[in-house]
């Protein structure tokens, strides 16, 4: 397993983490995840400037738990990620991270995501800006290419152009995006994989903390990428199927922790369900992320069922998850 220590500032373990996923990795999925994982990087959704900056609501709040944490900022401005990034540094989040791989429209309206890979000279402004006033780390996420920029020295330009402002940590989604024709869910997976791209990056630039994303499903997928790279960030399958999350800490990090059970999950979220209730949220706003918990195993579809059907419901409490875990078990044993 590969080690630098490139960075400035704190140091973080970047082995594992989960990748930013707009509407899903709030702050109840990211409690959620921690109670399995105490080893993975975790990153918010991404958060514009303008909603950080002048957006009603506080766009960075988290729970103490969740650390370590990285705030994912869309942006452009240099000025406006600099202050968001001291917000963010004066707020305790341990890493910023400048999103340069989202590939929607309303992404590219705003002239930030996958688009800036076509300006790496205002990207490492960006990344210049941001690292003048915090001490936390300051990373980018970003594709292989864009549209017909794809060639392995377009990839390295960019690299070249941002690193040259300090940044030292990059997350590489292996795939170019579509920034025309496709949609952001198509973009994650019609264009092709090239993790050898990403593999050789790394050995081009052996100094760099460089980390891979895209198409990873399982933690054997996992520990084969990090005989060539620095880190491994799993998206949709950290989601879908959160309980792989609990064997992270032993096989990808050297934890000697017991790994925890489903059981000892649930009943950790029930009070942390419970003050959430009672400080007015709605059932459903938690756990519809638990939904994945028992994937693949006999008496997943109830448990799933049973959340779906009651959760959303006025004054569905803490009996409702109990209750779906009821439901689980009795069709466990009929099997």
């Amino acid at each position: 397993m590969l080690k630098n220590n490139l960075n400035d500032g704190l140091q973080l373990d970047r082995t594992f983490s989960i990748a930013p996923m707009l509407d899903w990795t709030d702050r109840h999925y990211r409690y959620f995840a921690r109670l399995m994982s105490a080893n993975a990087l975790l990153y918010t959704e991404m958060v514009t400037t303008g909603a950080i900056l002048h957006g009603r609501g506080d766009y960075l709040a988290y729970n103490q738990e969740e650390h370590p944490l990285a705030l994912q900022l869309g942006g452009s401005n240099p000025a406006e990620l600099a202050r968001c990034a001291k917000l963010a540094a004066e707020r305790g989040y341990d890493e910023v991270n400048l999103n340069v791989g989202c590939p929607s429209d309303r992404v590219q309206n705003g002239r930030f995501g996958a688009c800036l890979m076509a300006e790496p000279e205002l990207v490492a402004e960006c990344v210049d800006a941001m690292k003048q006033v915090v001490d936390i780390p300051v990373t980018v996420k970003t594709r292989i290419g864009i549209d017909e920029l794809d060639s392995y020295e377009f990839l390295t330009h960019f690299i070249d152009t941002v690193m040259a402002k300090g940044c030292g940590e990059f997350i590489i989604h292996a795939r170019k995006a579509w920034l025309q024709g496709l949609s952001p869910k198509e973009n994650r997976e019609i264009p092709s994989l090239d993790y050898d791209r990403v593999y050789q990056l790394k050995r081009d630039y052996p100094t760099l903390n460089i980390s891979i994303n895209g198409g990873i499903t399982s933690l054997e997928q996992a520990k084969n990428h990090l005989q060539h790279l620095d880190g491994v960030m799993v998206g949709r399958e950290a989601y879908q199927n959160p309980y792989i999350l609990a064997q992270v800490d032993q096989l990808l990090c050297g934890s000697q922790k017991a790994v925890i059970s489903r059981e000892a999950v649930i009943e950790t979220m029930l009070p942390y369900i419970e003050a959430h209730l009672q400080a007015g949220g709605r059932l459903n706003h938690i756990t519809r992320h638990m939904i994945g918990l028992f994937q693949g195993l006999p008496g997943a579809r109830a448990w799933r069922r049973y959340l779906s059907e009651n959760a959303h419901k006025n004054g569905a409490d803490i009996e409702v998850v109990k209750q779906a875990y009821q439901s689980i078990q009795s069709e466990m044993v009929a099997q």
